[in-house]
């Protein structure tokens, strides 16, 4: 199958208005598999160890802003403001997509963790769980 560019343009911006909402269920949608996220605090190789972090994270976030959208056949990037609750403040944050067949099959996300050092028990997720 061809992905055009608008078909990417869709699935990315899909997964972020529904990540932001914190639908859990919406955001799976356009999730491929095998799946993998990568951020400075933790990494998942599959679809619900990824979403179940999303509670959490949308607690916390009181807005976002988005900069910039760069859109190619197989992968995208977003550049945004996330504006949080926290001693963080707004966190400069782009998110590097790579997609196979019109599905996200991974996210990298880079941000200065500097500011999140206090918190960090907090934020990983428990491997327990």
């Amino acid at each position: 199958m061809t992905v055009t560019l608008e078909q990417t343009r869709r699935a990315v911006r899909g997964y972020h208005e529904a990540r932001f909402r914190g639908d859990a269920t919406a955001a799976a949608a356009h999730l491929g598999e095998p799946f993998r996220f990568q951020s400075p605090f933790f990494t998942s190789g599959d679809r619900a160890g990824h979403l179940a972090t999303l509670p959490g994270f949308v607690s916390i976030v009181t807005g976002v802003d988005l900069i910039s959208e760069l859109y190619g056949e197989a992968e995208a990037t977003l550049v945004y403001d996330v504006h949080t609750a926290t001693p963080a403040g707004t966190q400069r944050t782009a998110e590097h997509f790579r997609l196979d067949d019109g599905k996200i099959v991974s996210i990298m996300l880079v941000f200065d963790a500097s500011p999140w050092q206090p918190m960090r028990a907090e934020i990983e997720p428990d491997p327990g769980r």
